[in-house]
């Protein structure tokens, strides 16, 4: 896997976006010399305007992410391909018409982008039924066997198991220390063998590494035998290290203490403490200026459409545990919690006003938390903030859910931009391992794609 961002990226995916956009440059340059003609060479690589072409495949492949045509799992066929296409080349059109209205010089000449975006078109459709075709015939990169049968290590096998195109990773199998599980498991494939048989398993598999679970398997790995395998070249892996690099999270059921102890990561400099506050005080007040009109807006709409105040405050649990008052467009109807105390909000809860589902959805109604990232109660990017009520129903269900006060909570997140929207504990679970990745992978560099990847779950209204 490639990391970028402390994100794992498969080889198969990267070698997908660096061959498009060598593509799409290439479409591009193509398109101004047969516009221009002769001068071409000279106006391109001499006079410097090959930024210009760049410029151009920039914003298209970012058109083609937000399109989720890099999600090897949501384009399956040339008819989605195709339309995901013709939706990326025209956002691309309508970004470049104000670029070009608002900087003239950056235009190439009248023309180029519309024979460009034919050549993309062609191109990229080839390309992509190319790539399909040997993304189904290439094997597997990696093999892999997974010693336990706990929940994390069906988890894995089960998220590899829906991106095996992508990742280029098989399982072969599950190994457990008790024999009479052999060939039992609801997962295929099924447990093939015991701790004895790894050896034979690895041989006879062609095995490439041995994923351990030591919450299942400890005080019955055979020590002696392992580390003759280790000198014999099987390497061994800790599964809460390779569920983290291929899932993006980290396996709270898996986890021990000592693993986040000595683990890289959790790191926390001075210089990476400053950088995110100055990052999130001048996002905090350019969104705030930006965002005033539609604020004004928004206030008078929740005023005039329902009883009650325009904007709700509510106890939420920031950094070291701390209290802090939240502030947001009130989006349910006034005294929701009168008579029930604190509860869950659901997919469709009753409690919420019209006007409010359309603000949650769009995410309008978290506007005002700009103002508790401009006083430092939340940061841009973070775990969100819980009611102090659930945090501590969650603290005593959780394993290591208190470790997510450890940084600031955000306006949004990781867990906010890779898992769908859920109230319960099992949701809880599921987010606190997103964020303890992110807590162990804190960087500017990973908050910039946070928040990037968040305009898009916004504009798509993903995770409401």
């Amino acid at each position: 896997m490639i990391k970028v961002l402390a994100h794992s990226i498969s080889p198969r995916s990267f070698a997908l976006i660096a061959c498009e956009a060598v593509l799409i440059v290439a479409a591009v340059c193509g398109a101004a010399m047969l516009h221009l003609g002769a001068g071409a060479w000279e106006v391109l690589f001499v006079n410097g305007d090959f930024g210009k072409i760049l410029l151009i495949a920039c914003i298209c492949q970012l058109s083609l992410y937000y399109a989720d045509l890099y999600d090897l799992s949501v384009v399956s066929d040339v008819r989605d391909l195709f339309i995901g296409l013709v939706q990326a080349l025209s956002a691309t059109s309508f970004a470049l018409a104000a670029i070009y209205f608002l900087f003239p010089a950056l235009v190439i000449g009248r023309g180029v982008f519309v024979v460009s975006s034919a050549l993309v078109l062609v191109g990229v459709s080839g390309w992509r039924v190319i790539f399909e075709w040997v993304n189904r015939r290439v094997a597997p990169r990696e093999r892999l066997l997974i010693v336990g049968t706990g929940p994390a290590a069906v988890s894995l096998a089960r998220e590899l198991f829906d991106r095996r195109q992508e990742v280029g990773i098989e399982i072969v199998g599950f190994v457990d220390p008790d024999p009479a599980r052999i060939g039992q498991l609801s997962i295929n494939p099924g447990v093939i063998g015991d701790i004895d048989d790894i050896p034979a398993i690895v041989r006879s598999r062609s095995v490439h590494r041995v994923v351990v679970s030591l919450a299942d398997a400890r005080g019955k790995l055979p020590m002696d035998k392992l580390l003759e395998m280790k000198l014999d070249g099987v390497t061994f892996d800790h599964l809460a290290s390779v569920y983290e690099e291929l899932t993006g999270k980290i396996a709270v059921e898996n986890l021990r203490p000592s693993w986040l102890i000595f683990s890289s990561g959790f790191k926390k400099t001075r210089l990476v403490r400053a950088a995110k506050r100055a990052l999130d005080i001048v996002a905090a007040a350019t969104g705030l200026v930006i965002a005033g009109p539609v604020m004004l807006v928004v206030a008078a709409a929740v005023r005039v459409s329902s009883a009650g105040p325009m904007i709700y405050r509510q106890q939420r649990v920031g950094a070291g545990n701390r209290l802090f008052t939240l502030y947001k467009f009130r989006s349910m109807c006034q005294d929701a919690e009168a008579r029930t105390g604190a509860v869950w909000a659901s997919r469709n809860d009753a409690r919420v006003t019209p006007l409010g589902r359309f603000l949650r959805r769009t995410r309008l109604d978290e506007l005002p938390q700009l103002w508790n990232v401009l006083t430092g109660d939340m940061s841009m990017v973070g775990p969100r903030p819980e009611r102090p009520e659930f945090v501590n129903q969650l603290t005593e269900q959780i394993p290591f859910y208190g470790q997510r006060h450890a940084i600031r909570p955000g306006l949004t997140g990781w867990a906010q931009v890779r898992y769908a929207y859920g109230a319960s504990v099992e949701d809880s679970m599921e987010k606190l391992q997103y964020d303890l990745f992110y807590i162990k992978n804190l960087s500017i560099a990973l908050d910039l794609f946070i928040l990037f990847s968040t305009v898009k779950t916004v504009l798509f209204r993903r995770g409401s």
